[in-house]
């Protein structure tokens, strides 16, 4: 675990750099533009769909999940809110006291620190915002609720996408990314590329596996908080599979699945934080690279204490 916490650590300061960052931004540019493109021309028949599904759950069951997904869009919007106002008033003063390199793992610690403190309040008081929404939502006509939901269903399929695509992407061009972090990080030790094209074969079959458990999980988004846990679950899966593949590949002259399998708790950890990037937009973009690093880092540390 010890590793596992050192990887997260020079992954988060290693994503932020620009060096390493420019490769997320080019990548999120590119797949952000795709899919706005693709939603906008196909936005009507998203919604269709939305609604179709829609007309086949539970007014009640309807209900209960727009208010989950109104409070989490409301969780995440205060602390966002509180994330910009800190750096906003205290961001310059910091930056004045901590080396510049520091300041990008001073504003994660900000913004994890930011959830942390809300998420204790929505724990606490979750019952008090729940009730409150519902109250609004008995209030509304079932037309306008359907059609909010299906908006937000709309917008899920269209962010998965996203998603999903940036890991896609992140895997296939980690090789260059990754070499230039070995050669700075690693004594320039010569990576190794004789499993590339079998990565990118795994990359595809895993994203396939993925976009099939997603449509059998999908009527699982209906039942609040079970609905976040599939969700994590399958995003941790998608990037522990195809991200470990790519580390192992990139680090070992023979990709051995069972070092993942032997270190499967650490592995599992850092997907998980990686999975946590998805909720936050933007900082999605960031997620996959980070993942990758992670793991490499990760995997390296174990190939020279071996």
């Amino acid at each position: 675990m010890k590793n596992s916490i050192h990887a997260i650590i020079f992954a988060f300061k290693e994503v932020f750099s620009w060096h390493t960052m420019k490769y997320a931004l080019l990548s999120g540019i590119v797949v952000i533009g795709f899919w706005s493109v693709v939603g906008m021309m196909f936005w009507e028949h998203l919604m269709t769909m939305s609604s179709s599904i829609i007309d086949m759950v539970p007014f009640s069951m309807v209900r209960s999940n727009g208010v989950w997904m109104l409070s989490t869009f409301l969780w995440l919007q205060v602390v966002l809110l509180t994330f910009a106002l800190i750096l906003a008033f205290f961001g310059n003063f910091i930056l004045r006291h901590t080396e510049k390199e520091k300041y990008s793992t001073f504003s994660m610690y900000v913004f994890l620190g930011s959830a942390l403190f809300w998420g204790v309040i929505w724990y606490l008081k979750g019952d008090v915002i729940y009730a409150k929404f519902l109250t609004l939502l008995t209030w509304l006509p079932f037309e306008t609720v359907e059609k909010g939901i299906a908006f937000l269903i709309g917008f899920y399929l269209l962010y998965n996408a996203v998603v999903v695509t940036m890991i896609f992407i992140t895997s296939f061009f980690s090789e260059p990314l990754l070499i230039s972090i070995e050669k700075q990080h690693f004594d320039g030790e010569e990576i190794r590329r004789d499993h590339l094209f079998r990565s990118f074969a795994y990359t595809m079959k895993d994203t396939f596996i993925f976009l099939v458990a997603s449509i059998i999980a999908f009527p699982l988004l209906f039942i609040p908080v079970l609905n976040l846990l599939v969700q994590v679950a399958l995003w941790m899966w998608l990037i522990k599979d195809t991200m470990g593949y790519d580390a192992l590949s990139l680090t070992y002259e023979k990709v051995d699945k069972t070092v993942i399998k032997e270190h499967r708790v650490s592995v599992w950890f850092i997907s998980f934080i990686t999975a946590l990037f998805n909720f936050v937009p933007v900082l999605n973009l960031f997620g996959p690279t980070f993942g990758e690093v992670a793991l490499f880092h990760y995997f390296k540390s174990l190939q020279k204490n071996s």
